[in-house]
């Protein structure tokens, strides 16, 4: 009975042991994904974010996901989803971006590895591993900072400065990829426990996350606004013409007739009406001289091609002689519309609302219709006989400019824009700060020119919210991507200027690893890694290395810095280029909007050579004087100028060849 008992028990193992599923090493289920991206989905109430532009996709999905880690974090203490979701949540983001941007795959269009979404900096993936890392002492000094409402620009400036000094001592090491890595962490941390309203608010979404979004109910009340707006303005405009119709009728019987007055031969035709009475208002008030066109035509040789000295959008520069023998330079505009009088009229009465001595003087203007030239719109401005800053630099000219002539134009400079935003009233926003636009006279006196984009500030504005204009790599990004200008726009331009005129430089620049760049990004990245001098330009005549030349290339940094409140304002420039003033500590540039490189070697080669690249990257901090010697790994970001808008070159000068540029 034993015996069958064991062979029952043997048979039972061996068909238990024939059964049994042969064990082979398979991968592990992909997980569901676990972040919560209805948040995000939430903010978003239109076809795109709010201001993103072409070739900037990318960037706002980083930025999305980071947002949405935030929310994470906050619910589980964990940065980043485990690895075997990451998959799943790729397919549930891929979604939510189908939505809102067509044919747009996010992994392979920007580069991203599956594993990255769960893959961050120095292997931190929870809480409790970062504030281990970090002092009680810097997370103390964020929430200080940045537990508060971050939708204006001075908390949000206080709050991205707090996070670079953590992020520059604490979080130095290696990240895996680039969508939540080292300079992402302290933004994502403190959305999530630092700011009490959280990384889904608005304001802190758009501050530490850089997603603009606009809601419904704002959306709603724009349209009423914009709807009531427009009836206001017809019925006031339709009260207008009644009671003028109805004044003009009772007190001259009828509309007056347009003057006409041909001249000695009978051919021109000089136009009466809105036109010239503005400018003739304009005369009074100014010791303006109003040309004759024929007078024009003698002196420049009937327009000869001889006489040309600039180019651009508007037209020709042209110098002649009047005949007293003066020199002189005649701008010929060439857009001859009605808008094309508006321009002329606004240009006219910019330039003559001004005198400094480093602003060009207007001299007169010419109004005029012929039977074959048609209308005719001049103005005349003193001629500089060294041409532009942008001939020394860049246009040929064979002698360098010495440092001493280089100060002077950089004080200059910076005293004509400082009259115009402070010393008149309204102040005046020149929007087209460049190389090119600066004249040297005999002396090598600067003088700003070109006031033809030119904008009055309205008493008491913040800003002012304008189509974008200017020239690509001269633009602040503040009013590249929103539209909003201010004064430190004008001084941003000017940065970039001064750094130009420092290191000869163009404002596009190849880097050692033949790479484009601006020049500010290029002279910000020797500075930080101690080299200040390497900046100023090789072989600079009665150059002596010192203070002065290390206080104006910080001045040129600052000045150029992308965060509108880390700028100074002009008057304070000038102290500072006089020796007045101390230079504050130079901020690092924030996280900057990404574009492939492809995109922008494509930019670079359609534009001719003219882009706009931004900073190296990272929330950090720096200040020449109390680091000297300092270096930080250098991660460079890029930055497109998404303005779309190109202008011409517009010079004064008189000894070089025309030039036509962006």
């Amino acid at each position: 009975m034993s015996l069958c008992n064991s062979l029952i028990i043997l048979f039972k193992l061996f068909l238990c042991l024939s059964l049994a599923p042969i064990s082979h090493a398979q991968p592990p289920a992909v997980a569901s994904c676990p972040l919560n991206f209805t948040i995000l989905s939430d903010l978003i109430t239109d076809s795109k974010p709010a201001n993103i532009g072409p070739n900037q996709e990318c960037q706002y999905i980083k930025n999305g996901l980071r947002l949405v880690e935030s929310h994470y974090l906050q619910q589980t203490n964990s940065f980043l989803p485990p690895l075997n979701s990451a998959e799943s949540c790729w397919r549930v983001y891929q979604n939510l971006v189908d939505r809102y941007i067509a044919n747009f795959d996010v992994r392979s269009s920007c580069g991203y590895n599956t594993s990255w979404i769960s893959q961050g900096c120095m292997n931190i993936t929870t809480r409790s591993q970062f504030e281990a890392l970090i002092p009680n002492s810097s997370l103390n000094d964020v929430a200080r900072s940045c537990n508060q409402p971050l939708e204006n620009n001075s908390p949000c400036a206080a709050c991205t400065a707090s996070l670079s000094r953590q992020q520059a001592s604490y979080l130095t090491g290696k990240s895996v990829g680039n969508l939540s890595d080292c300079l992402a962490y302290p933004a994502i941390y403190a959305g999530a426990f630092l700011n009490r309203f959280g990384p889904a608010d608005r304001g802190t979404a758009k501050c530490l996350f850089l997603l603009d979004f606009e809601t419904k109910t704002n959306r709603k009340n724009k349209k009423v606004l914009i709807l009531i707006l427009i009836f206001v303005i017809l019925g006031v405009g339709l009260l207008v013409i009644v009671c003028g119709y109805w004044f003009i009728r009772r007190k001259y019987g009828g509309l007056r007739k347009i003057k006409r007055k041909r001249d000695k031969l009978g051919q021109r035709i000089e136009m009466g009406g809105g036109l010239s009475s503005g400018l003739e208002s304009i005369s009074e008030s100014t010791n303006l001289v109003r040309f004759k066109f024929d007078e024009i035509k003698e002196a420049t040789r009937n327009f000869s091609r001889d006489n040309i000295i600039g180019r651009g959008g508007y037209g020709n520069v042209y110098k002649g002689v009047l005949p007293d023998g003066t020199q002189v330079a005649f701008k010929r505009f060439k857009n001859l519309t009605a808008a094309g009088d508006s321009s002329f009229v606004h240009e006219v009465e910019v330039i003559a609302s001004v005198r400094h001595v480093n602003l060009v003087a207007l001299r007169g203007y010419c109004t005029a219709s012929t039977p074959f030239e048609g209308h005719q719109r001049v103005i005349v401005c003193d001629l500089m006989k060294n041409g532009s800053l942008y001939d020394h630099l860049f246009g040929g000219v064979k002698e360098k400019l010495s440092w001493p002539i280089r100060q002077k134009i950089a004080l200059g400079t910076a005293k004509g824009l400082a009259y115009l935003h402070y010393a008149v009233q309204p102040g005046i926003i020149h929007r087209d700060i460049k190389a090119s636009n600066i004249l040297l006279d005999d002396n090598f006196e600067p003088k700003v020119a070109d006031f033809g984009l030119a904008k009055f500030t309205p008493e008491g504005a913040t800003h002012l919210s304008t189509r974008v204009a200017g020239t690509m790599g001269y633009v602040a990004p503040e009013y590249a991507l929103y539209g909003q200008l201010t004064e430190r726009s004008d001084v941003y331009s000017f940065g970039v200027v001064l750094l130009e005129l420092l290191s000869g430089k163009k404002a596009l620049v190849m880097t050692e690893d033949s790479q484009p760049a601006l020049v500010t990004d290029w002279a910000w990245s020797l500075v930080r890694k101690g080299r200040i001098l390497d900046v100023v330009e090789d072989g600079m005549p009665d150059l002596i290395p010192g203070d002065v030349v290390e206080k104006y290339i910080l001045v040129g940094l600052l000045c150029s810095h992308p965060q509108l409140h880390a700028r100074p304002t002009m008057d304070q420039v000038v102290k500072m280029l006089e020796m007045d003033q101390p230079i504050p500590t130079i901020p690092e540039r924030p996280i900057p909007l990404v574009a492939e490189m492809d995109d922008i070697e494509r930019s670079v080669s359609s534009c001719g050579g003219s882009g706009q690249l931004s900073t190296s990257g990272g929330y950090q901090l720096y200040s020449f004087e109390n680091n000297p010697g300092t270096s930080f790994k250098d991660e460079r970001h890029s930055f497109e100028n998404t303005s779309g808008s190109s202008f011409k070159d517009e010079r004064l000068s008189s000894d070089t060849r025309p030039v036509e540029l962006l």
